[in-house]
Parts: structure tokens; C-alpha cells; sequence
């Protein structure tokens, strides 16, 4: 009954006034949320171990530490806070947690070793219920294609984000500190509180909550091993591909770094692809992508000259465009929307999960066999995550052949 309800209340406001126009709107909000929380997020992330280690003077051990709360922080909120609220408490939490970042990056600029701690843990759980919230937003559209074109675009806006942000602070940091560095990122900030009141969240009585069953949703699952076959080889490629390239060919550590300027360039271009032309079936466009980065990564190791490692760095560049927005509209196909907001947050937790795990296990990996036999490693995961969810659920047409 209380479905029901929910779906004639948004076939009626699909009907009212002008489909174009709401379907543009809804995209720019999207788009301005998307990177908004994705340009801060990051560079919170990446300048947090700087101002602790030449501002305060921290450690390696502390600097890692001080890495591990945030990332501590919004996975507790991915993991056990977001899924069990309801959709209308979960949006004010989610303005708030808009209008609290803008108030970390002021409390970051006046920030002492000792409460950065807790400013750090608050960032954290602000941005946690950030990004969850936001692919679901996306994800909540009736019409397939609508629905496919607008978590592309969702994806289109974390690489567009990749390049704003990372430009952005290149720049700032040849004049400013990194105490000040916060401050600017503050405007962008406030452009994520601006427009989070606009931002769609389930119209549903009652919610799937956390827990083994919203786990064994076959959407979710699907989605799950999708990723982990290209976000595992990513969170150790972004870790340590500078070093790999520097101790393998020779070149200058930022001439290694430039590598990355061909990865994200084919990523954006293949996101924005499919932004413009939607995938109807996924079961070729993720074969493919998967075949593309088990071979990249066995082949990695092999590369006779830097020009080649660029080309091949580019090709995997595929992948990455396309396996994350693949794996978002796998959710978006095998769960109701319902069961959408708590998939995306174990989602967005096991992501998290990744990219605190992978790096130390590679760098451990490395250390005691060599880069080769890592990178084989990690063609070895790919190979077997594809080949999972190949049998476990390729047949299953409604996630896959909409």
C-alpha cells in the first residue's frame, strides 16, 4: 500500500510541468552536490598528512594514524549510522552534514595538534553521509535510462572532480600553506550545503535497514564483486604507481605523476560516454572492462619503455571510467528503492574498506616479492572476481539486460 503510494507520487510529479526541465535540473544538482562533497573530500584527504607532518610536526605513525580516523569515520558512518536512519532523518543529517564541512575547513585553518584529532573525526562522519546519499539520489529516477544516464553523470562528476580539485590546490599551495589551503575550499563547500535541500531522497514509509538481509541482495553482491575487480588493482596502482614508474624506468618522480594525466583524461572521456549514450545491457560493457584490466595488469610489469606504460596506463584508464558506474547501476537495477539507500551505503563502506586495506597489503606485497609478482597478484583477483560474478549471476536478466 505504502509502495504504491510512493509510486503514484512520483509518476505524479514526473507528470507535472516539464519533464526536460526536471531531468536538467535534477543533473545539475547532481552535479554541483558531486563535486562539491568529491573536490573537498579530496582535498581533505591528501592535504590532512601534510599539515600534520610539516605543520605539527607528527610522525610518519602518527601521520598515518591521524589518515586512518578519518577514513575510520566515515566508514562507521557508511556501515552502521546511514543504514539505519529513515529517508526524512536522514536528509536532515545530510544538510547538516553539509553545513558542516564548510565549519571543519575554518576549524582545520585554526587547527593545534591536539584538536585536529577531533576535526578530523567530525570531517570524516560529515562526508560519510555525503556520498551515499547522493549516488541514491541519483539512482531514483523511474525510467531506466533516465536512471543509467543520470548515475553516469554522477560518475562524470567524480572524475570532473578529480581534475577541479587536484588543478585547484596545485595552484592555491604556490602561495599558500597548507593551513590555508583549507580556506578557498571553504566556497566549494558552501555549494554543497547550498543545493543539498534540493537533493532527491526516497519518498518511502519504511525502509530496508542494515543487516545480513539487506547483504544478500543479489543487486548489492553483484556490485560488490564488480568493483573489487578493478578498485582493488586501483587503490594499489594510486598508492604506489609513481614509485613502480620511478624505480622501473628511471624518470623523475613528477614526470611518474604525469601518467596519471592520461588515466583520468580516458576515465572522464568514457564516463562522459556513457552519460550521453547509456548502457542498455551490461553484461559485454563489464566483460569487456574486466578483460581489459586483467590484461593491463598482467602486462604491467613487462613494459620495456615509459612511452608504452603511459599508452598502457591509458587503456586502463577504460576500466576505471566504466566499472564504477556499472557497479552504481547494478545497485540501481536489483534493489527497490526501498533496499537502494542502505545497498549504497554498504556500497560506499566497502570502498572505504578497499582503499584502506589494498595499499598496505600491496606495499607489504612489494616489499617481500617484487612489483611483478604484486600486479600478477592483482590480475589473479580481477580474474577471479570476474569469474564470480560471471556464474553467480550473469543470468540474471534484470540486473543485467534491462
Amino acid at each position: 500500500m505504502e509502495e504504491n503510494k510512493s509510486e503514484t507520487e512520483d509518476k505524479e510529479e514526473e507528470q507535472s510541468g516539464n519533464p526536460r526541465l526536471a531531468l536538467v535540473s535534477a543533473a545539475v544538482i547532481l552535479v554541483l552536490a558531486a563535486i562539491s562533497a568529491r573536490s573537498v573530500n579530496n582535498m581533505v584527504v591528501t592535504s590532512l598528512p601534510f599539515l600534520a607532518k610539516y605543520n605539527f610536526g607528527f610522525g610518519n605513525v602518527e601521520v598515518g594514524l591521524i589518515s586512518a580516523v578519518l577514513y575510520g569515520s566515515t566508514l562507521v558512518v557508511t556501515t552502521f549510522l546511514n543504514p539505519m536512519l529513515r529517508a526524512a532523518t536522514r536528509r536532515k543529517i545530510f544538510i547538516a552534514s553539509t553545513a558542516v564541512i564548510p565549519v571543519t575547513m575554518v576549524l582545520f585553518y585554526f587547527s593545534t595538534p591536539v584538536t585536529l584529532w577531533p576535526i578530523a573525526v567530525a570531517s570524516g562522519l560529515a562526508s560519510g553521509f555525503l556520498f551515499p546519499n547522493i549516488i541514491t539520489s541519483a539512482s531514483l529516477h523511474k525510467n531506466h535510462m533516465v536512471q543509467m544516464r543520470l548515475l553516469a553523470i554522477y560518475s562524470v562528476s567524480l572524475s570532473t572532480s578529480l581534475v577541479i580539485g587536484p588543478s585547484l590546490e596545485t595552484w592555491l599551495l604556490t602561495f599558500l600553506t597548507y593551513k590555508q589551503i583549507f580556506l578557498p575550499f571553504m566556497g566549494l563547500s558552501i555549494v554543497g550545503f547550498v543545493v543539498s535541500p534540493f537533493v532527491k531522497f526516497p519518498k518511502v514509509k519504511k525502509e530496508v535497514k542494515g543487516g545480513r538481509a539487506a547483504l544478500g541482495n543479489k543487486g548489492l553482491l553483484t556490485s560488490l564483486i564488480s568493483i573489487t575487480i578493478y578498485n582493488v588493482p586501483f587503490a594499489a596502482i594510486t598508492s604506489f604507481l609513481v614509485i613502480f614508474a620511478v624505480e622501473r624506468f628511471g624518470v623523475s618522480s613528477s614526470t611518474a605523476y604525469s601518467v596519471f594525466i592520461f588515466f583520468f583524461a580516458v576515465s572522464f572521456i568514457t564516463r562522459l560516454s556513457m552519460a550521453i549514450r547509456p548502457f542498455k545491457a551490461l553484461f559485454i560493457p563489464l566483460l569487456v572492462s574486466s578483460v581489459i584490466t586483467i590484461g593491463s595488469l598482467l602486462a604491467l610489469p613487462f613494459m620495456s619503455t615509459f612511452t608504452v606504460f603511459i599508452i598502457l596506463m591509458a587503456v586502463l584508464g577504460i576500466p576505471h571510467g566504466s566499472i564504477f558506474p556499472i557497479s552504481s547501476m547494478l545497485i540501481a537495477r536489483g534493489t527497490t528503492p526501498e533496499e537502494r539507500s542502505v545497498a549504497n551505503s554498504y556500497f560506499m563502506a566497502y570502498n572505504n574498506v578497499l582503499f584502506i586495506v589494498v595499499p598496505v597489503v600491496f606495499g607489504f606485497l612489494s616489499l617481500h616479492i617484487g612489483f611483478q609478482d604484486s600486479f600478477t597478484i592483482l590480475g589473479g583477483i580481477a580474474f577471479t572476481a570476474t569469474v564470480v560474478v560471471f556464474m553467480m549471476y550473469a543470468r540474471n536478466k534484470s540486473i543485467f539486460n534491462r
